[in-house]
Parts: C-alpha cells; structure tokens; sequence
C-alpha cells in the first residue's frame, strides 16, 4: 500500500532533518545495504569456523571438553553462514562477489584484489633483504 502525500511529506522532512543533524550517520545509513550487511556475517562465520577447526585440531587430543567446544563453534558458525547467505540470496551473492574481481567496486576500500597486492607490496619493500 503506497504512503499518502501527508505521510511521503513527514517522511521527506524526517530526511531533510536526518541529513542536517548528522550528515555523516545519513550518508552511512544510504549506503548501507542488506548484502553488505550478510556479507559481513558471511566473513565472521567464516573466520569463526576456520577459528573452531583450529581449536578442534589443536586441543581435541588434550582436552575432549575444549575440542567440543570447536565443534560447537563450527557449527554455531556454519548455522550463522547458511541464514545470511539465504538472506543475501543469488542477487546478493553476486553483488557480494563482484567486489572480488573489480579493482575498484562501489566500496571506498576497493576491491579484495586491491587490498591483497597492496599488503603483499608492503610485505615485499618491507621485508626484502637487500644485497649490498
């Protein structure tokens, strides 16, 4: 059901005031998208995951108890995966990868590409041993 003209006009003025108290807020809030949001749940699970395989691996031979919470959070992680890659759905998802590929996507920070040659660059002139 579309919004009458009296209540597009409340609306139009709670922006107005929105983007003239905190401008900032505003432009973030505009920006902000259900796939970014899932993305970023996406790439916790993730990191969580890999995090309670680790523990799993690691302690499982020592401690049954602290092996099975890896398990536990494994799972966790894996339940917390599927529910925001459901919410992302195919759309998303293919919003959510083209930040892989593009050197520079609608993101300020640039592409995952960008980011993985310029630490790789600093590791490089940092690290290098030079031959004098």
């Amino acid at each position: 059901m579309p919004l009458s003209e009296h209540e597009q006009r409340i609306l139009a003025e709670l922006e107005e005031s929105l983007v003239r108290q905190d401008p900032e807020f505003a432009e973030r809030v505009r920006s902000e998208t259900v796939y970014r949001h899932a993305g970023r749940y996406l790439k916790g699970a993730a990191v969580g995951f890999v995090a309670g395989l680790a523990i799993l691996v690691a302690f499982y031979s020592q401690s049954i108890f602290v092996g099975l919470l890896g398990v536990a959070m494994m799972f966790g992680s894996a339940v917390i995966f599927e529910r925001n890659l459901r919410r992302m759905g195919k759309a998303g998802w293919a919003d959510f990868t083209r930040s892989l590929h593009e050197d520079e996507p609608s993101g300020s920070t640039g592409g995952i590409e960008k980011t993985v040659h310029g630490t790789r660059d600093w590791f490089r002139t940092r690290f290098l041993r030079r031959d004098r």
